[in-house]
């Protein structure tokens, strides 16, 4: 079979770039193809978090941690799933996949040791200095163009091409391009799932089918669609990441560090809704529960806490997205309710933070303990930020067959794979379980399709 290039890599996130850069280090020649404008995908709005078990920051930080605890802790957040294998196998490469980024393709990853967040035991998640994605996409870009690769954007994949039940390639079709294909001895599904396509959500997961979504604009699961029609078994697909508090309308996320530091969630009527505690992710639902909108409150000593950590935090401060608010009354004018309420509510959260009574909702950690005045207001509502369901892959990375067998040809990860955050729901979800499954099966999926490449 004639080919134009070893590998075609479909979609330009955190999943597609790191496919490259394995590819090309490999020794295939790469197409990587973006229909968006701009490389980056969901990864580009993450923190740029990537959890690692046993990394070399982790031992230079005194932090003892292993891969077996990684997978243990993440299996206690998601319960059973369909996915389970692939946790167990990414948590074994977390490692060598952080310093393989760092050392060998310059890419700035640092350890996060000021705290844990969701899901995780010990400190293990690696993230840029800035806390930002946009900055991991970026290194991640240079580090494809110094291998000879370059990202191809405003071209969108429209279809596979198969023969005889081998993948063989793609045809690529837009608005602004004239339809073409495009041959190769392997591809690579590295596109985003399906949290813009509001058909697939409402048949797979219609609690947050409604729901506002902050993912990016080219998550409409057709990269999903096109295994499934090979044979490949969906997993996982009722799974999603939401955010329970994106600023609003500011659009940037509330750092749940604020959480984690001892901030509480409000409704309109000036009362929590649940735990907190329990993630970003899982509280999503718990608000869309009760309202549409909701008011994060902290104090001074988390804002400036946050900001002066976390770049994304720091340019919602500085935008005025964080309000001031001398007592319990001014909190109560800013959100609309009734003053009484919110300083009943208030109380009675500042009693179980310094231990003099009982969470109502069992809340048992409040970072910096009680909120004390002047408190800071975020107003902010609950919304979809990307699936976590996807299509089965074997250890190579390659797409599975129901029967045992995979589909020749073709590979896939990132969002196009079943997630490791649990069958239903968004409670699942430990921090960093995106961007995991995003460059841990990326860097799979590239060598393993520059491997099938070679040697066709």
């Amino acid at each position: 079979m004639e080919r134009d290039v070893d590998v075609i890599i479909v979609g330009a996130g955190g999943c597609g770039l790191t496919a490259a850069i394995a590819a090309a280090e490999a020794g295939a020649s790469v197409a990587l193809l973006e229909k968006e404008d701009r490389a980056g995908g969901n990864t580009w709005l993450s923190t740029g978090s990537v959890p690692a078990a046993g990394s070399r920051f982790q031992k230079d930080a005194g932090v003892d941690d292993s891969p077996e605890t990684m997978t243990a802790d993440l299996l206690r957040k998601s319960g059973p799933h369909d996915a389970e294998d692939t946790v167990a196998l990414l948590a074994r490469q977390s490692a060598a996949l952080v310093e393989w980024l760092v050392d060998d393709h310059a890419v700035d990853l640092q350890l996060i040791t000021d705290y844990k967040h969701v899901g995780h035991s010990i400190t293990r998640l690696h993230a840029p200095a800035a806390r930002k994605g946009e900055f991991l996409v970026k290194d991640l870009v240079a580090a494809a163009e110094r291998l000879g690769v370059e990202v191809i954007t405003g071209n969108p994949v429209a279809g596979l091409i198969v023969e005889d039940g081998e993948v063989v390639g793609v045809r690529v079709a837009g608005e602004r391009i004239e339809e073409y294909e495009l041959r190769a001895g392997a591809v690579v599904l590295a596109a985003n799932g399906f949290g813009g396509n509001r058909e697939m959500l409402s048949k797979w997961i219609p609690e947050i089918a409604e729901a506002q979504y902050f993912g990016a604009h080219g998550s409409t699961g057709e990269a999903v669609a096109w295994a499934d029609e090979l044979g490949s078994p969906l997993a996982n697909m009722g799974a999603y990441q939401g955010y329970a508090a994106v600023a609003y309308p500011h659009g940037s996320i509330v750092s749940w560090t604020t959480v984690e530091m001892g901030a509480c969630l409000l409704s309109p009527q000036g009362k929590r809704m649940g735990d907190e505690t329990v993630g970003y992710s899982a509280f999503a639902p718990v608000v869309s529960a009760v309202t549409e909108e909701s008011w994060v409150v902290l104090d001074q000593r988390i804002r400036d806490y946050v900001k002066g950590n976390e770049e994304e935090f720091a340019d919602l401060v500085g935008i005025g997205g964080v309000v001031e608010a001398a007592d319990e009354a001014a909190v109560a004018a800013i959100i609309g309710a009734d003053e009484t309420t919110v300083a009943a509510t208030l109380g009675a959260f500042a009693q179980a933070a310094q231990g003099q009574a009982s969470d109502e909702f069992a809340r048992t950690d409040f970072g910096f303990g009680a909120l004390q005045k002047p408190y800071f207001v975020v107003r902010s509502i609950p919304a979809l930020f990307h699936t976590q369901g996807g299509v089965m892959v074997t250890d190579t990375a390659a797409v599975a067959r129901a029967d045992g067998t995979t589909v020749p040809g073709l590979f896939a990860g990132g969002g196009v794979a079943a997630g490791v955050s649990g069958k239903d729901g968004a409670d699942g979800y430990s921090s960093g379980n995106g961007l995991l499954t995003a460059i841990g099966l990326g860097r799979i999926a590239g060598t393993s399709a520059a491997r099938v490449a070679a040697k066709g």
